[in-house]
């Protein structure tokens, strides 16, 4: 099956974020109030509750003056995902159309694919001891339908289909915005981790977004699956048995360390 994904024009966003209100209606996710403070982003980042936010960065430009830098945030469903190699319990699979699912009734709430995720999207969700995040949608695209963001996109900023398409019609896109007052313009998430299932395209650098220029994976989180997880099951025996033996090797140089100053005491008598 063909990998599907979902393309965001920056340059079309209005920032209404009926797209948040979609995905808390189809998901039925309550209400998070967070304290004001002061700016127009309502929410500083995704949470429990919360899968879907658009990220609402102020860029003071040298010459043009303010300049809003709107950013739809959620799972970005990573070719290569990094929350799934970190996880402990294989709470994470990819689907046939590309989505990195979750799977509580596996998770036990570590948050290890928190702290793997170089976007920090899957968060924990205390009432139940479990993870959560955007699903793109998997149960309403296996019934033919697309994601609640994209139906609910007023401006046409969101389109849901087959990632190779997207990416094509996302170049000609930036292409256009290049020629046209937006000599920055690019595609996030074409290459980016390997690639990412959640096409952006912007009209200046990533950062300007609030989005990683160059995401990366945690150096801890390789260490822990490519070594320590695979041999977890024989580290705790071994580490006994290298006790054991350095409990024996002690006791018995403890002892000969005695014999020999009893030994020596004895003959300085004589």
């Amino acid at each position: 099956m063909a990998n599907m994904t979902n393309l965001y024009d920056s340059s079309k966003c209005t920032a209404c974020r009926g797209c948040s209100v979609a995905c808390k209606n189809w998901n039925q996710l309550p209400a998070v109030i967070e304290r004001f403070k002061g700016n127009y982003q309502t929410q500083e980042s995704t949470n429990g509750d919360t899968y879907t936010i658009i990220k609402m960065n102020e860029y003071e430009h040298p010459i043009d003056g303010i300049q809003w830098k709107f950013a739809k945030f959620q799972c970005m469903h990573c070719l290569e995902p990094e929350c799934m190699k970190a996880c402990p319990r294989g709470a994470y699979s990819k689907t046939e159309t590309g989505a990195t699912n979750h799977d509580p009734t596996k998770c036990i709430g570590c948050q290890y694919c928190t702290y793997a995720c170089p976007f920090e999207v899957p968060k924990y969700r205390k009432r139940e001891d479990k993870i959560a995040k955007c699903t793109l949608c998997a149960d309403r695209t296996a019934a033919g339908l697309k994601p609640a963001c994209v139906t609910t996109c007023a401006p046409g900023a969101l389109e849901y289909g087959e990632r190779e398409e997207l990416l094509a019609k996302a170049a000609e896109r930036v292409k256009y915005l290049q020629m046209n007052g937006f000599p920055n313009a690019t595609i996030y998430g074409r290459t980016e981790l390997g690639g990412l299932n959640k096409i952006y395209i912007l009209t200046d650098s990533p950062d300007k977004f609030g989005l990683p220029v160059n995401p990366q994976a945690y150096g801890q989180v390789n260490f822990w699956q490519n070594w320590v997880q695979p041999y977890f099951g024989w580290l705790i025996p071994l580490a006994l048995a290298g006790s054991a033996v350095s409990f024996v090797t002690t006791r018995i140089l403890a002892n000969k360390h005695a014999a020999h100053d009893a030994e020596h005491g004895e003959g300085g008598h004589e």
